[in-house]
């Protein structure tokens, strides 16, 4: 194989920010990063994502925060963002008999309940405009469980209003 020469800039070596420094090769010579403002950036390289892929991504990383709090890992108000005010009770509660019946039995099952939760599989249907329901399968230490989630948009964000974990 050849190696390729560079090809020299066009600039008054003196001024330029990247000017050539004495003692290197040509091959190790700064090079300075055309310059784009912000005019030439156009709307058309924003594009608005899938529905779709944007509520499979919010249901995997959603189910993965909730088997983390479960499991005692993460603390619950991470997801008070995410999910509405009831489903957040309802896996605050979980959350609190899990830790008290590891508490109060010692069982050794229960202290790996949860941990090392992976999401498997996710699945999504939409059900009517801005409403889509999907479901996850998730593997952890101790066994496989399913989940059921059901996702809203409220305001440009998605809101999981139903989460059920089996």
């Amino acid at each position: 194989m050849s190696a390729a020469t560079p090809i020299p800039a066009v600039q008054d070596k003196s001024t330029a920010p990247g000017a050539a420094q004495p003692g290197l090769s040509p091959r190790h010579q700064p090079v300075s990063a055309p310059s784009v403002s912000a005019r030439e950036i156009t709307p058309a390289a924003l594009r608005p994502v899938d529905d779709l892929v944007e509520v499979r991504a919010v249901t995997r990383s959603t189910v993965q925060a909730s088997m983390e709090v479960l499991a005692g890992i993460r603390p619950i108000h991470q997801l008070a963002r995410r999910l509405d005010p009831r489903c957040l009770a309802a896996l605050q509660h979980r959350a609190a008999l899990i830790r008290r019946e590891f508490a109060r039995s010692g069982n050794p099952v229960l202290a790996r309940l949860h941990r090392n939760s992976a999401v498997r599989s996710v699945r999504v249907c939409e059900v009517s405009d801005g409403v889509y329901e999907a479901s996850a399968v998730v593997v952890d230490d101790v066994r496989a469980r399913a989940v059921a989630i059901r996702l809203e948009r409220s305001k440009q964000v998605w809101r999981v209003t139903e989460l059920v974990i089996g």
